[in-house]
């Protein structure tokens, strides 16, 4: 039972759930930055580099049996193997729009941590002093005479 009870104890603190609900945001988000790169990027870089889908960009490195398409796709799917620099390309566009993505927003965060206004201290209340504190504090004196 000990040791269930430990794992439940891990399993709910902050840090674990906080890192669970970033896994899945994260997972969504690199869908979406996909879409951006595959459906918005990519093809003004295509466009600009005469047109070329980067997808299929490869160099075949083996023999290609007969009645194969030469599209990646059928060359992966019978087995030949490609270097597929063309996928390259498109990942690493992908990695560098989601950590300039990540960076503008780290920036952001920062700025509105040094824009929050330091929390007002809480206000001192003071209890009343009892009587006995009182007669100590008048011994004290009274001694140090």
């Amino acid at each position: 039972m000990g040791m269930l009870q430990e794992f439940k104890e891990f399993a709910v603190k902050g840090n674990v759930v906080d890192l669970a609900v970033g896994v899945i945001i994260g997972g969504a988000f690199g869908k979406i930055v996909d879409s951006v790169v595959g459906d918005l990027v990519m093809p003004v870089v295509g466009a600009a580099v005469g047109k070329l889908d980067f997808s299929n960009m490869f160099i075949v490195l083996g023999n290609i049996p007969a009645g194969t398409a030469t599209t990646l796709d059928a060359l992966k799917k019978a087995g030949v193997p490609v270097f597929a620099y063309g996928s390259f390309i498109t990942v690493a566009v992908n990695f560098a729009i989601l950590a300039f993505i990540i960076f503008l927003m780290v920036k952001q965060i920062n700025r509105f941590k040094r824009e929050a206004p330091p929390p007002a201290p809480a206000p001192v209340v003071e209890s009343p002093i009892s009587e006995e504190v009182l007669l100590l504090r008048q011994i004290r004196d009274n001694l140090k005479k």
